[in-house]
């Protein structure tokens, strides 16, 4: 008996302390869910390590962390990503920006044709009551907002299964807090059209919370300001324990982001080329060129008081004939330009942060300030906010990669981690989203 009981206390021990080193030595397990964010201006991968608990934001092949939300149709190819936004100047009319702005919502008869006409390069219609873009190749063709976002998770599937060396099936996404039901659906269908099952569909504002960390820490509110490329969304949340109540949200319904500072920026840059060179450019290629240039001085002035513009343009002539030669058109534009000829877009934003308070039934006073998006990282903007509460908001996390962060989180917690450090999101049904335009 006695021998038996030393085997068997041996073979105790042998497993102990192969369970040991396997924890020790073995690499961990690599991560099966995947969180999307399928961004209105750019679109982003993260997973969650378990082992560590760390987040990685996956990056491509040439090492950049989100790409461009863009899809572009090509007689030979469908091009997804930097690929379709560097051809755009070539391709404009079958290159396809913001679809997420489109996807499941319903539209009335002509609005489409009327508001976005002068907004893209590619045609929008309006398809028994959804957007469709009319794409012309070698052939004349149609495509659903749904079928681009499908392009765009699917590269993003691909990234992730080159970083982690095996096929990913499932993920967790994000969708902006005010998507309805049909927006979610479509959201879903755009992802199985991708190959992925989703797991869940986490609002933008509660990701935001996980990436800061706000889902940890002692805190009651949260007001997530979420400032990208097409949208203003401001959320408050408040937290019991490790489940996040929506109290309030309000939005600039699609009419205030960072591409309404660039149009503002453009209208003052081709109001420049009048003066200087007689004449603004018409043609769509023209068009394109100059407004990416323009954007790019828009990010440019986050970081430095000055931004050159230099851009080609095919000028047309008085009698409507293209000029015999393209004019290199030049020009310097100052951040303090910039803020002047956006002041009364940035006094906007502090009109749903007002809103959400009033309805949340709060003041000033609330426990952390967080900033999503791009936009946030304007030293305007980020002024106008501390003013209005009195303290620096949050930015201790890459506004751009806040929500996929809290994404992947989410997708990495897979409901089997303790409840206090999940998101366990309560939609309130009743809550009303007030829009300011």
């Amino acid at each position: 008996m006695s021998g038996q009981m030393t085997m068997f206390g041996s073979a105790v021990l042998a497993l102990f302390l192969a369970g040991y080193l396997g924890q020790q030595y073995l690499p961990p397990p690599q991560p099966r869910v995947i969180g999307l964010d399928l961004g209105t201006t750019f679109c982003s991968v993260g997973v969650f390590y378990p082992g560590s608990g760390e987040v990685e934001v996956l990056a491509d092949a040439e090492g950049r962390r989100s790409i461009p939300s863009c899809v572009s149709f090509t007689a030979a190819a469908v091009l997804v990503g930097h690929e379709a936004a560097e051809q755009a100047d070539r391709n404009p009319r079958n290159t396809i920006y913001d679809a997420k702005r489109f996807i499941g919502k319903l539209f009335e008869p002509g609005v489409l044709e009327r508001e976005e006409r002068a907004l893209h390069p590619s045609r929008v219609i309006n398809r028994n009551g959804s957007a469709e873009f009319l794409v012309s190749t070698n052939r004349s063709f149609g495509v659903s907002p749904t079928f681009v976002g499908s392009r765009l998770l699917l590269r993003m599937r691909s990234m992730a299964e080159r970083r982690l060396g095996a096929p990913v099936h499932k993920a967790v996404v994000s969708v902006p807090a005010d998507f309805d039901e049909r927006q979610r659906n479509y959201t879903v269908k755009a992802a199985q059209l991708a190959g992925l099952e989703v797991l869940r569909v986490i609002s933008e504002p509660t990701a935001a919370a996980m990436a800061y960390g706000v889902h940890r820490a002692e805190v009651l509110s949260v007001l997530v300001v979420d400032l990208g490329g097409g949208t203003l969304d401001v959320s408050l949340l408040s937290k019991q324990g490790g489940m996040f109540l929506t109290r309030a949200m309000a939005g600039a319904n699609n009419q205030l982001g960072g591409q309404d500072f660039s149009q503002r920026l453009l209208h003052n840059t081709t109001e420049r080329i009048r003066r200087e060179l007689g004449s603004a450019p018409t043609l769509a290629e023209d068009l394109h060129r100059l407004r990416r240039a323009v954007e790019a001085a828009k990010i440019q002035l986050t970081f430095q008081p000055s931004a050159a513009i230099r851009v080609p343009l095919q000028l047309r002539g008085s009698q409507g004939s293209a000029g015999a030669a393209p004019v290199l058109f030049q020009t310097v534009i100052t951040r303090q330009e910039f803020e002047e000829v956006n002041q009364d877009l940035f006094q906007k934003i502090l009109a749903p942060v007002q809103t959400v308070l009033v309805e949340g039934h709060l003041k000033q006073d609330v426990d952390e300030v967080v900033l999503v998006g791009g936009s946030t990282r304007i030293p305007a903007i980020r002024r106008l906010i501390a003013r209005f509460f009195g303290k620096e908001p949050n930015t201790s996390v890459d506004p751009d990669l806040a929500v996929v962060t809290g994404v992947a989180i989410q997708a990495g917690i897979g409901g089997s981690w303790p409840l206090q450090v999940s998101a366990i999101e309560i939609p309130n049904r009743h809550l009303r989203k007030t829009n300011h335009r």
